[in-house]
């Protein structure tokens, strides 16, 4: 199996196991935590519905510095409603599927690299960083099962049967 449809179908799964997630985010919030030090709710949710983004640049771009210098960034306007995340999961994941398909493994075998300030952080091959990315979706969606559950939420069967759904 080529690299470009095992990591279109690895995708594609991953998509349909987000989506689970999203469509449970209650309103109202967004601004929520469980603990002084963990980040809020809806910076965690966007990040599961957006981080397709990150396979896109990982194949169209050569690298990403994701703490630009002051004033390079770019602000997104959050997305409050589960209908809002699971629009951005399905936008994500529509340019993922693009970028993947209009590439071929012999690119996938070259180097990218990740900057934070300039500073390469992290450099591999794009094979390497898209299955680093995919384990990074993986860990943060089921960090926020667990927001979830703490503000009363259903928790959807993602891997198995969960408490509150056992449609697996």
């Amino acid at each position: 199996m080529k690299l470009t449809e095992f990591f279109r179908e690895e995708l594609d799964r991953e998509v349909e196991r987000s989506r689970k997630a999203l469509e449970q985010v209650p309103e109202g919030k967004y601004d929520w935590k469980p603990h002084e030090k963990s980040m809020i709710f809806g910076y965690l949710a966007d990040m599961v519905a957006t981080i397709p983004t990150w396979i896109t640049m990982e194949i169209n771009l050569n690298e990403l510095d994701v703490a630009p210098a002051e004033g390079q960034g770019t602000k997104k306007a959050p997305k409050e409603t589960s209908a809002d995340l699971v629009k951005a999961l399905d936008e994500a994941a529509a340019e993922a599927r693009s970028a993947l398909e209009n590439t071929t493994d012999e690119h996938l075998q070259t180097k990218w690299k990740l900057l934070a300030r300039g500073n390469v952080v992290w450099e591999g091959t794009r094979q390497e960083m898209i299955q680093e990315t995919i384990s990074h979706w993986s860990h943060h969606r089921g960090q926020m099962t667990v927001y979830l559950r703490l503000m009363g939420a259903k928790v959807p069967a993602i891997f198995g049967p969960s408490a509150d759904d056992q449609s697996f």
